[in-house]
């Protein structure tokens, strides 16, 4: 046996073992995939061990990520920081190791795997930001922006709906820098992929505008490393089909209990046997230990070559170099000036502040780059005077994701984790549903995310019950770690742009009408403690309307002129939950048990903030087809209604 494959057969079996002390994992692809796994770190991935932020390092992203005892292996031989020990605690409580890979727990991870689909739709992301920061700071004579973004995918990966929308726009941008490992055993959970994945996956892949590659053999080294090269010479992305055996070398080669189950004692045995390596558990020879130690030092010196270019680029460009790395600080800045916020006087629908609002902070930060789902013009989310952001013209600012909403939330998020760039996912709030997945990934990786969700309520009127949201922004709540803002006018929307724009590891949603409101008196721009009074009571406290977006001037109205009432404007539920007992008491008094929440939307929610004995005044059923005004009067959203329900509560 050479050392070659030594090397893979040792990748193979710390990560069974890994599976074995766990009693929890998926061997099956570890088994098949290690060949092109070593195959990729050993001869292309060019990374410095000891520098895993390098900003022109390649990435790579186990798309596949129930494979994730192969990724740790891996790091452990490739000296990424993982010890022997971290090894033996896969999947348990605290370890280094879990069960699927996470960003910013374990170093090297470039992103969150899991979902299946996720993880070479971030890599379309990544791909694309590498493209995009090129064309800002490349010169001629120096490329400070240069190399490839790898993903390693199973068929479960291109089965999901999000890789074909995510691969489509990647062929569409010709993401030449952009290669997937396929591995492709034809074997999913419930046996053999013929069962309900039958097409050509090559042929597709060339029909979305990818250069293809087969390599027949998924153990011959040398095969899986010349179709690597043969992709980089490519002007398309490109997707590489290795043929493999799930669980090879163990008794249940080829079959589904390959995929997710440990092998067992005796099955481990007789794999090691079939790999020629004693019967130890997390054996590593002394050759191959030596072995990787010269492959690290020989990447080490591949990556320093690289930063020699960094380091001419920042003599020969300070000021660009100096740019350049600050956009990988995301540094907090106030993005408007003072009497910016003041400046909105006529009514105006706060999709349309948000554009303003928008290309004003665009204008001085060129890193902000992001875009719509076919929807920019609705969004109001255009750069104005900017150009697409296309195959032909990398120098583009405005982002087209087309009709792809999920693939969209991904792709954000992979430019994102790329790092240097600014993003940003628009559409109607309705189709957040189609985002939820990426959403809720961004919170698990505390990824800044914008997300422009506008059209958010009845107020949608004609487009009917189909485009009305009515749980939507219960949903968006619900998720853990983001920040849903929706702003009332002028003055809140800019202050929700700047505190998103601004965000550093905290997913950012706003909801924003698509009907006009007025500007409000009293708003505030201050809108980092969630709520405000917006209107004192008149007298004593008796009754308290808690109100957001489009409704709160609809709650200013029915109060006018009612003695003891009090309306609060809450911009953000999380942000007010995150504020001290005294502030929480200062706004909702705990003795006013009469509350009422005015928001035409699902109640669903509203019930800790107006208790058991309050009133909610929301939409618990679809929507209707109409005339905005005239559906938000069927549903009894009415200043006079309103008063009434005040009144006679």
């Amino acid at each position: 046996m050479n050392i070659e494959n030594k090397a893979v057969n040792t990748i193979r079996m710390l990560s069974v073992d890994q599976i074995e002390s766990a009693n929890s994992g998926h061997p099956g692809l570890p088994l098949g995939a290690a060949p092109m796994a070593y195959a990729l770190f050993k001869n292309h991935l060019v990374r410095d061990s000891k520098d895993l932020d390098w900003g022109n390092r390649d990435r790579f992203i186990l798309s596949a990520g129930h494979g994730s005892a192969l990724l740790y292996s891996l790091f452990y031989l490739f000296d990424y920081g993982l010890s022997l020990d971290d090894l033996k605690n896969f999947r348990q409580l605290d370890s280094k190791t879990p069960g699927h890979p996470e960003y910013g727990h374990t170093r090297g991870v470039e992103a969150t795997t899991g979902p299946l689909g996720q993880g070479v739709s971030m890599a379309v992301g990544m791909a694309i930001a590498e493209e995009k920061l090129a064309a800002l700071y490349n010169k001629d004579d120096l490329k400070l922006v240069d190399h490839y973004t790898y993903a390693l995918v199973g068929d479960g990966c291109l089965m999901e709906g999000i890789s074909n929308e995510a691969s489509s726009l990647a062929g569409t941008l010709k993401l030449s820098k952009l290669i997937v490992l396929y591995d492709s055993n034809k074997i999913s959970i419930e046996g053999s992929t013929d069962l309900a994945f039958s097409e050509n996956v090559r042929k597709r892949y060339q029909a979305l505008g990818w250069d293809t590659f087969l390599v027949e053999d998924g153990n011959n080294l040398d095969e899986i490393n010349e179709k690597i090269e043969e992709a980089k010479k490519s002007d398309k992305p490109a997707l590489i089909e290795v043929k493999t055996k799930i669980g090879y070398g163990s008794p249940r080669e080829d079959s589904a209990k390959a995929h997710g189950e440990p092998l067992g004692q005796e099955n481990r045995k007789s794999t090691r046997e079939f790999f020629g390596l004693p019967d130890q558990d997390f054996y590593v020879a002394d050759d191959v230990r030596d072995h990787f130690k010269k492959i690290v030092e020989e990447n080490t010196r591949k990556a320093a070559e690289k930063k020699k270019i960094e380091e001419e680029y920042a003599k020969k460009y300070p000021k660009e170099y100096e740019d350049y790395k600050a956009a990988f600080n995301l540094e907090k800045k106030e993005l408007l000036e003072d009497s910016y916020y003041d400046s909105f006087t006529k009514d105006m629908a706060t999709r349309s502040v948000s554009g303003e609002v928008l290309n004003k902070i665009a204008k001085d930060n060129i890193h902000i780059f992001g875009g719509s789902a076919d929807l920019g013009p609705s969004n109001k989310t255009m750069l104005k005077g900017e150009e697409y952001f296309s195959a032909e013209n990398r120098a583009g600012r405005n982002l087209t994701f087309g009709v792809r909403e999920n693939a969209m939330g991904a792709i954000t998020n992979g430019i994102l984790l790329h790092g240097g760039l600014k993003t940003y996912a628009a559409t109607f709030l309705v189709f957040s549903d189609y985002l939820k997945p990426t959403i809720r990934l961004a919170a698990l990786m505390n990824l800044p995310n914008v997300y422009i969700f506008t059209h958010d309520s009845i107020g949608v009127g004609e487009d009917g019950p189909t485009h009305e949201p009515i749980e939507h922004l219960a949903m968006l709540r619900s998720i853990p770690g983001i920040i849903v803002l929706r702003p009332a006018d002028g003055r809140e929307t800019a202050a929700a742009l700047n505190l998103a724009f601004n965000s550093k590891n905290t997913p950012v949603v706003l909801a924003l009408s698509r009907q006009n409101l007025p500007q409000l008196e009293n708003s505030s721009r201050d809108i980092m403690k969630g709520a405000y009074i917006i209107k004192e009571e008149e007298g004593e406290l008796e009754k308290i309307v808690i109100a957001t977006g489009s409704e709160v001037s609809l709650a200013l109205e029915a109060a006018e002129g009612l003695k003891g009432v009090r309306v609060v404007s809450m911009p953000s539920m999380e942000l007010f939950d995150g504020q001290s007992f005294d502030y929480k008491e200062k706004i909702l008094p705990s003795k006013i048990e009469k509350r009422i929440s005015l928001e035409a939307l699902s109640s669903f929610g509203w019930h800790k903030y107006i208790g058991t004995k309050g009133m909610a005044i929301a939409i618990d059923t679809f929507g209707a087809s109409g005339k905005g005004s005239e559906v938000f009067e069927r549903f009894g959203f009415t200043a006079e209604n309103i008063k009434r329900k005040i009144e006679e509560f």
